[in-house]
């Protein structure tokens, strides 16, 4: 057996009608299609999304500026101006600051960001830290540590 041996079995495949060649052909005149209309028109099918002159649906929508990232990480956020109220030389993680009150919740790991000054010198151990945050935290004599536990997803 070649390859160009291989053929369809019979009856498996039926032939194309063959529209629109006379009416012993069974399909003349019309073709099936009507007498008038638009679908009876010749190329007569109208464009994907096409809805009769009405306003389509893609352009009733409203648009989308962005598509959402499926993965985004989620942090609990703080700024380094919150933190001028804990004494000097300590050390901030979640736990201090849940206990401190100033963290209401510890849902996801804690980012630093960077508004307003920092005038006491800590050792902030965090997920994540803002670029400002992190020269606002050093520029106050105190240490930026990245601790390695991932953003969950929301």
């Amino acid at each position: 057996m070649r390859f160009q041996d291989l053929h369809p079995q019979a009856g498996s495949r039926r032939r194309k009608r063959r529209i629109g060649r006379g009416i012993a052909a069974g399909q003349g005149a019309s073709g099936g299609f009507g007498m008038r209309g638009q679908k009876s028109r010749s190329g007569r099918s109208t464009r994907p999304g096409f809805e009769g002159g009405q306003n389509p649906l893609y352009r009733r929508l409203p648009k989308l500026k962005h598509f959402p990232l499926v993965n985004r990480k989620v942090y609990t956020t703080i700024n380094v101006d919150r933190l001028n109220t804990l004494p000097a030389n300590s050390v901030v993680t979640v736990e201090s600051l849940l206990e401190a009150g100033i963290l209401t919740t510890a849902k996801y790991p804690l980012k630093v960001l960077g508004n307003g000054e920092l005038n006491v010198k800590l050792e902030v151990h965090a997920a994540a830290f803002s670029g400002s945050a992190r020269s606002k935290i050093e520029a106050a004599g105190g240490v930026c540590v990245e601790t390695s536990v991932a953003a969950d997803s929301e």
